[in-house]
């Protein structure tokens, strides 16, 4: 991502409120008997870090990584005030690839969309690991080099054993299992 990009996300953040409380993106809040009780997760474009927290909250031990560093340190400071710490953050550009590190029973992927990392996020999982992706989505919505295309996420993710799927207003969302 280039510093223009790292610079209009660090701002994007600054005019934001922090993040309150720890939660699943509201797509998921339906499923979250499905998400395992421990282990390890990877949050990418984790934003703010509620969703880390809650994993971490949940037993997991988990990494968060974002472009922004205004919002990894208020994911930070959401960790420290719900006194998670299993739970750490650090400022990845996912351009550059998934930050190096072990297979994970959960990779948590919200609104952060770049086909070329389809492939390592499902090599990340480990046996029986848990997917949850959402992205933007030509479908109830208007295209564009940020949005899937309908039927993307299911495609690509094929072999994986699919939980839940959905497309429409906008958003596309998937939620597997690594076989």
């Amino acid at each position: 991502m280039s510093t223009q990009d790292r610079s209009r996300w660090d701002a994007a953040y600054a005019d934001r409120e922090p993040a309150s409380e720890p939660g699943l993106p509201a797509v998921f809040a339906g499923y979250e008997s499905v998400f395992p009780a421990a282990g390890r997760a990877l949050d990418l474009a984790c934003g703010q870090g509620a969703a880390a927290v809650w994993l971490a909250r949940r037993g997991f031990d988990v990494l968060g990584v974002d472009i922004s560093s205004v919002a990894v340190e208020r994911a930070r400071a959401l960790a420290n005030t719900a006194g998670v710490p299993n739970c750490r953050f650090e400022v990845a550009d996912l351009d550059d690839g998934l930050p190096p590190g072990p297979p994970v029973d959960v990779l948590l992927c919200h609104r952060f969309r770049d086909p070329r990392r389809y492939p390592a996020m499902t090599e990340r999982l480990r046996p029986g690991g848990l997917l949850a992706i959402c992205v933007l989505s030509e479908v109830g919505g208007s295209p564009g080099p940020f949005r899937a295309a309908a039927g993307e996420l299911s495609e690509a993710f094929a072999e994986l054993e699919t939980v839940g799927v959905g497309e429409g207003g906008g958003q596309a969302w998937l939620l597997a299992r690594a076989r």
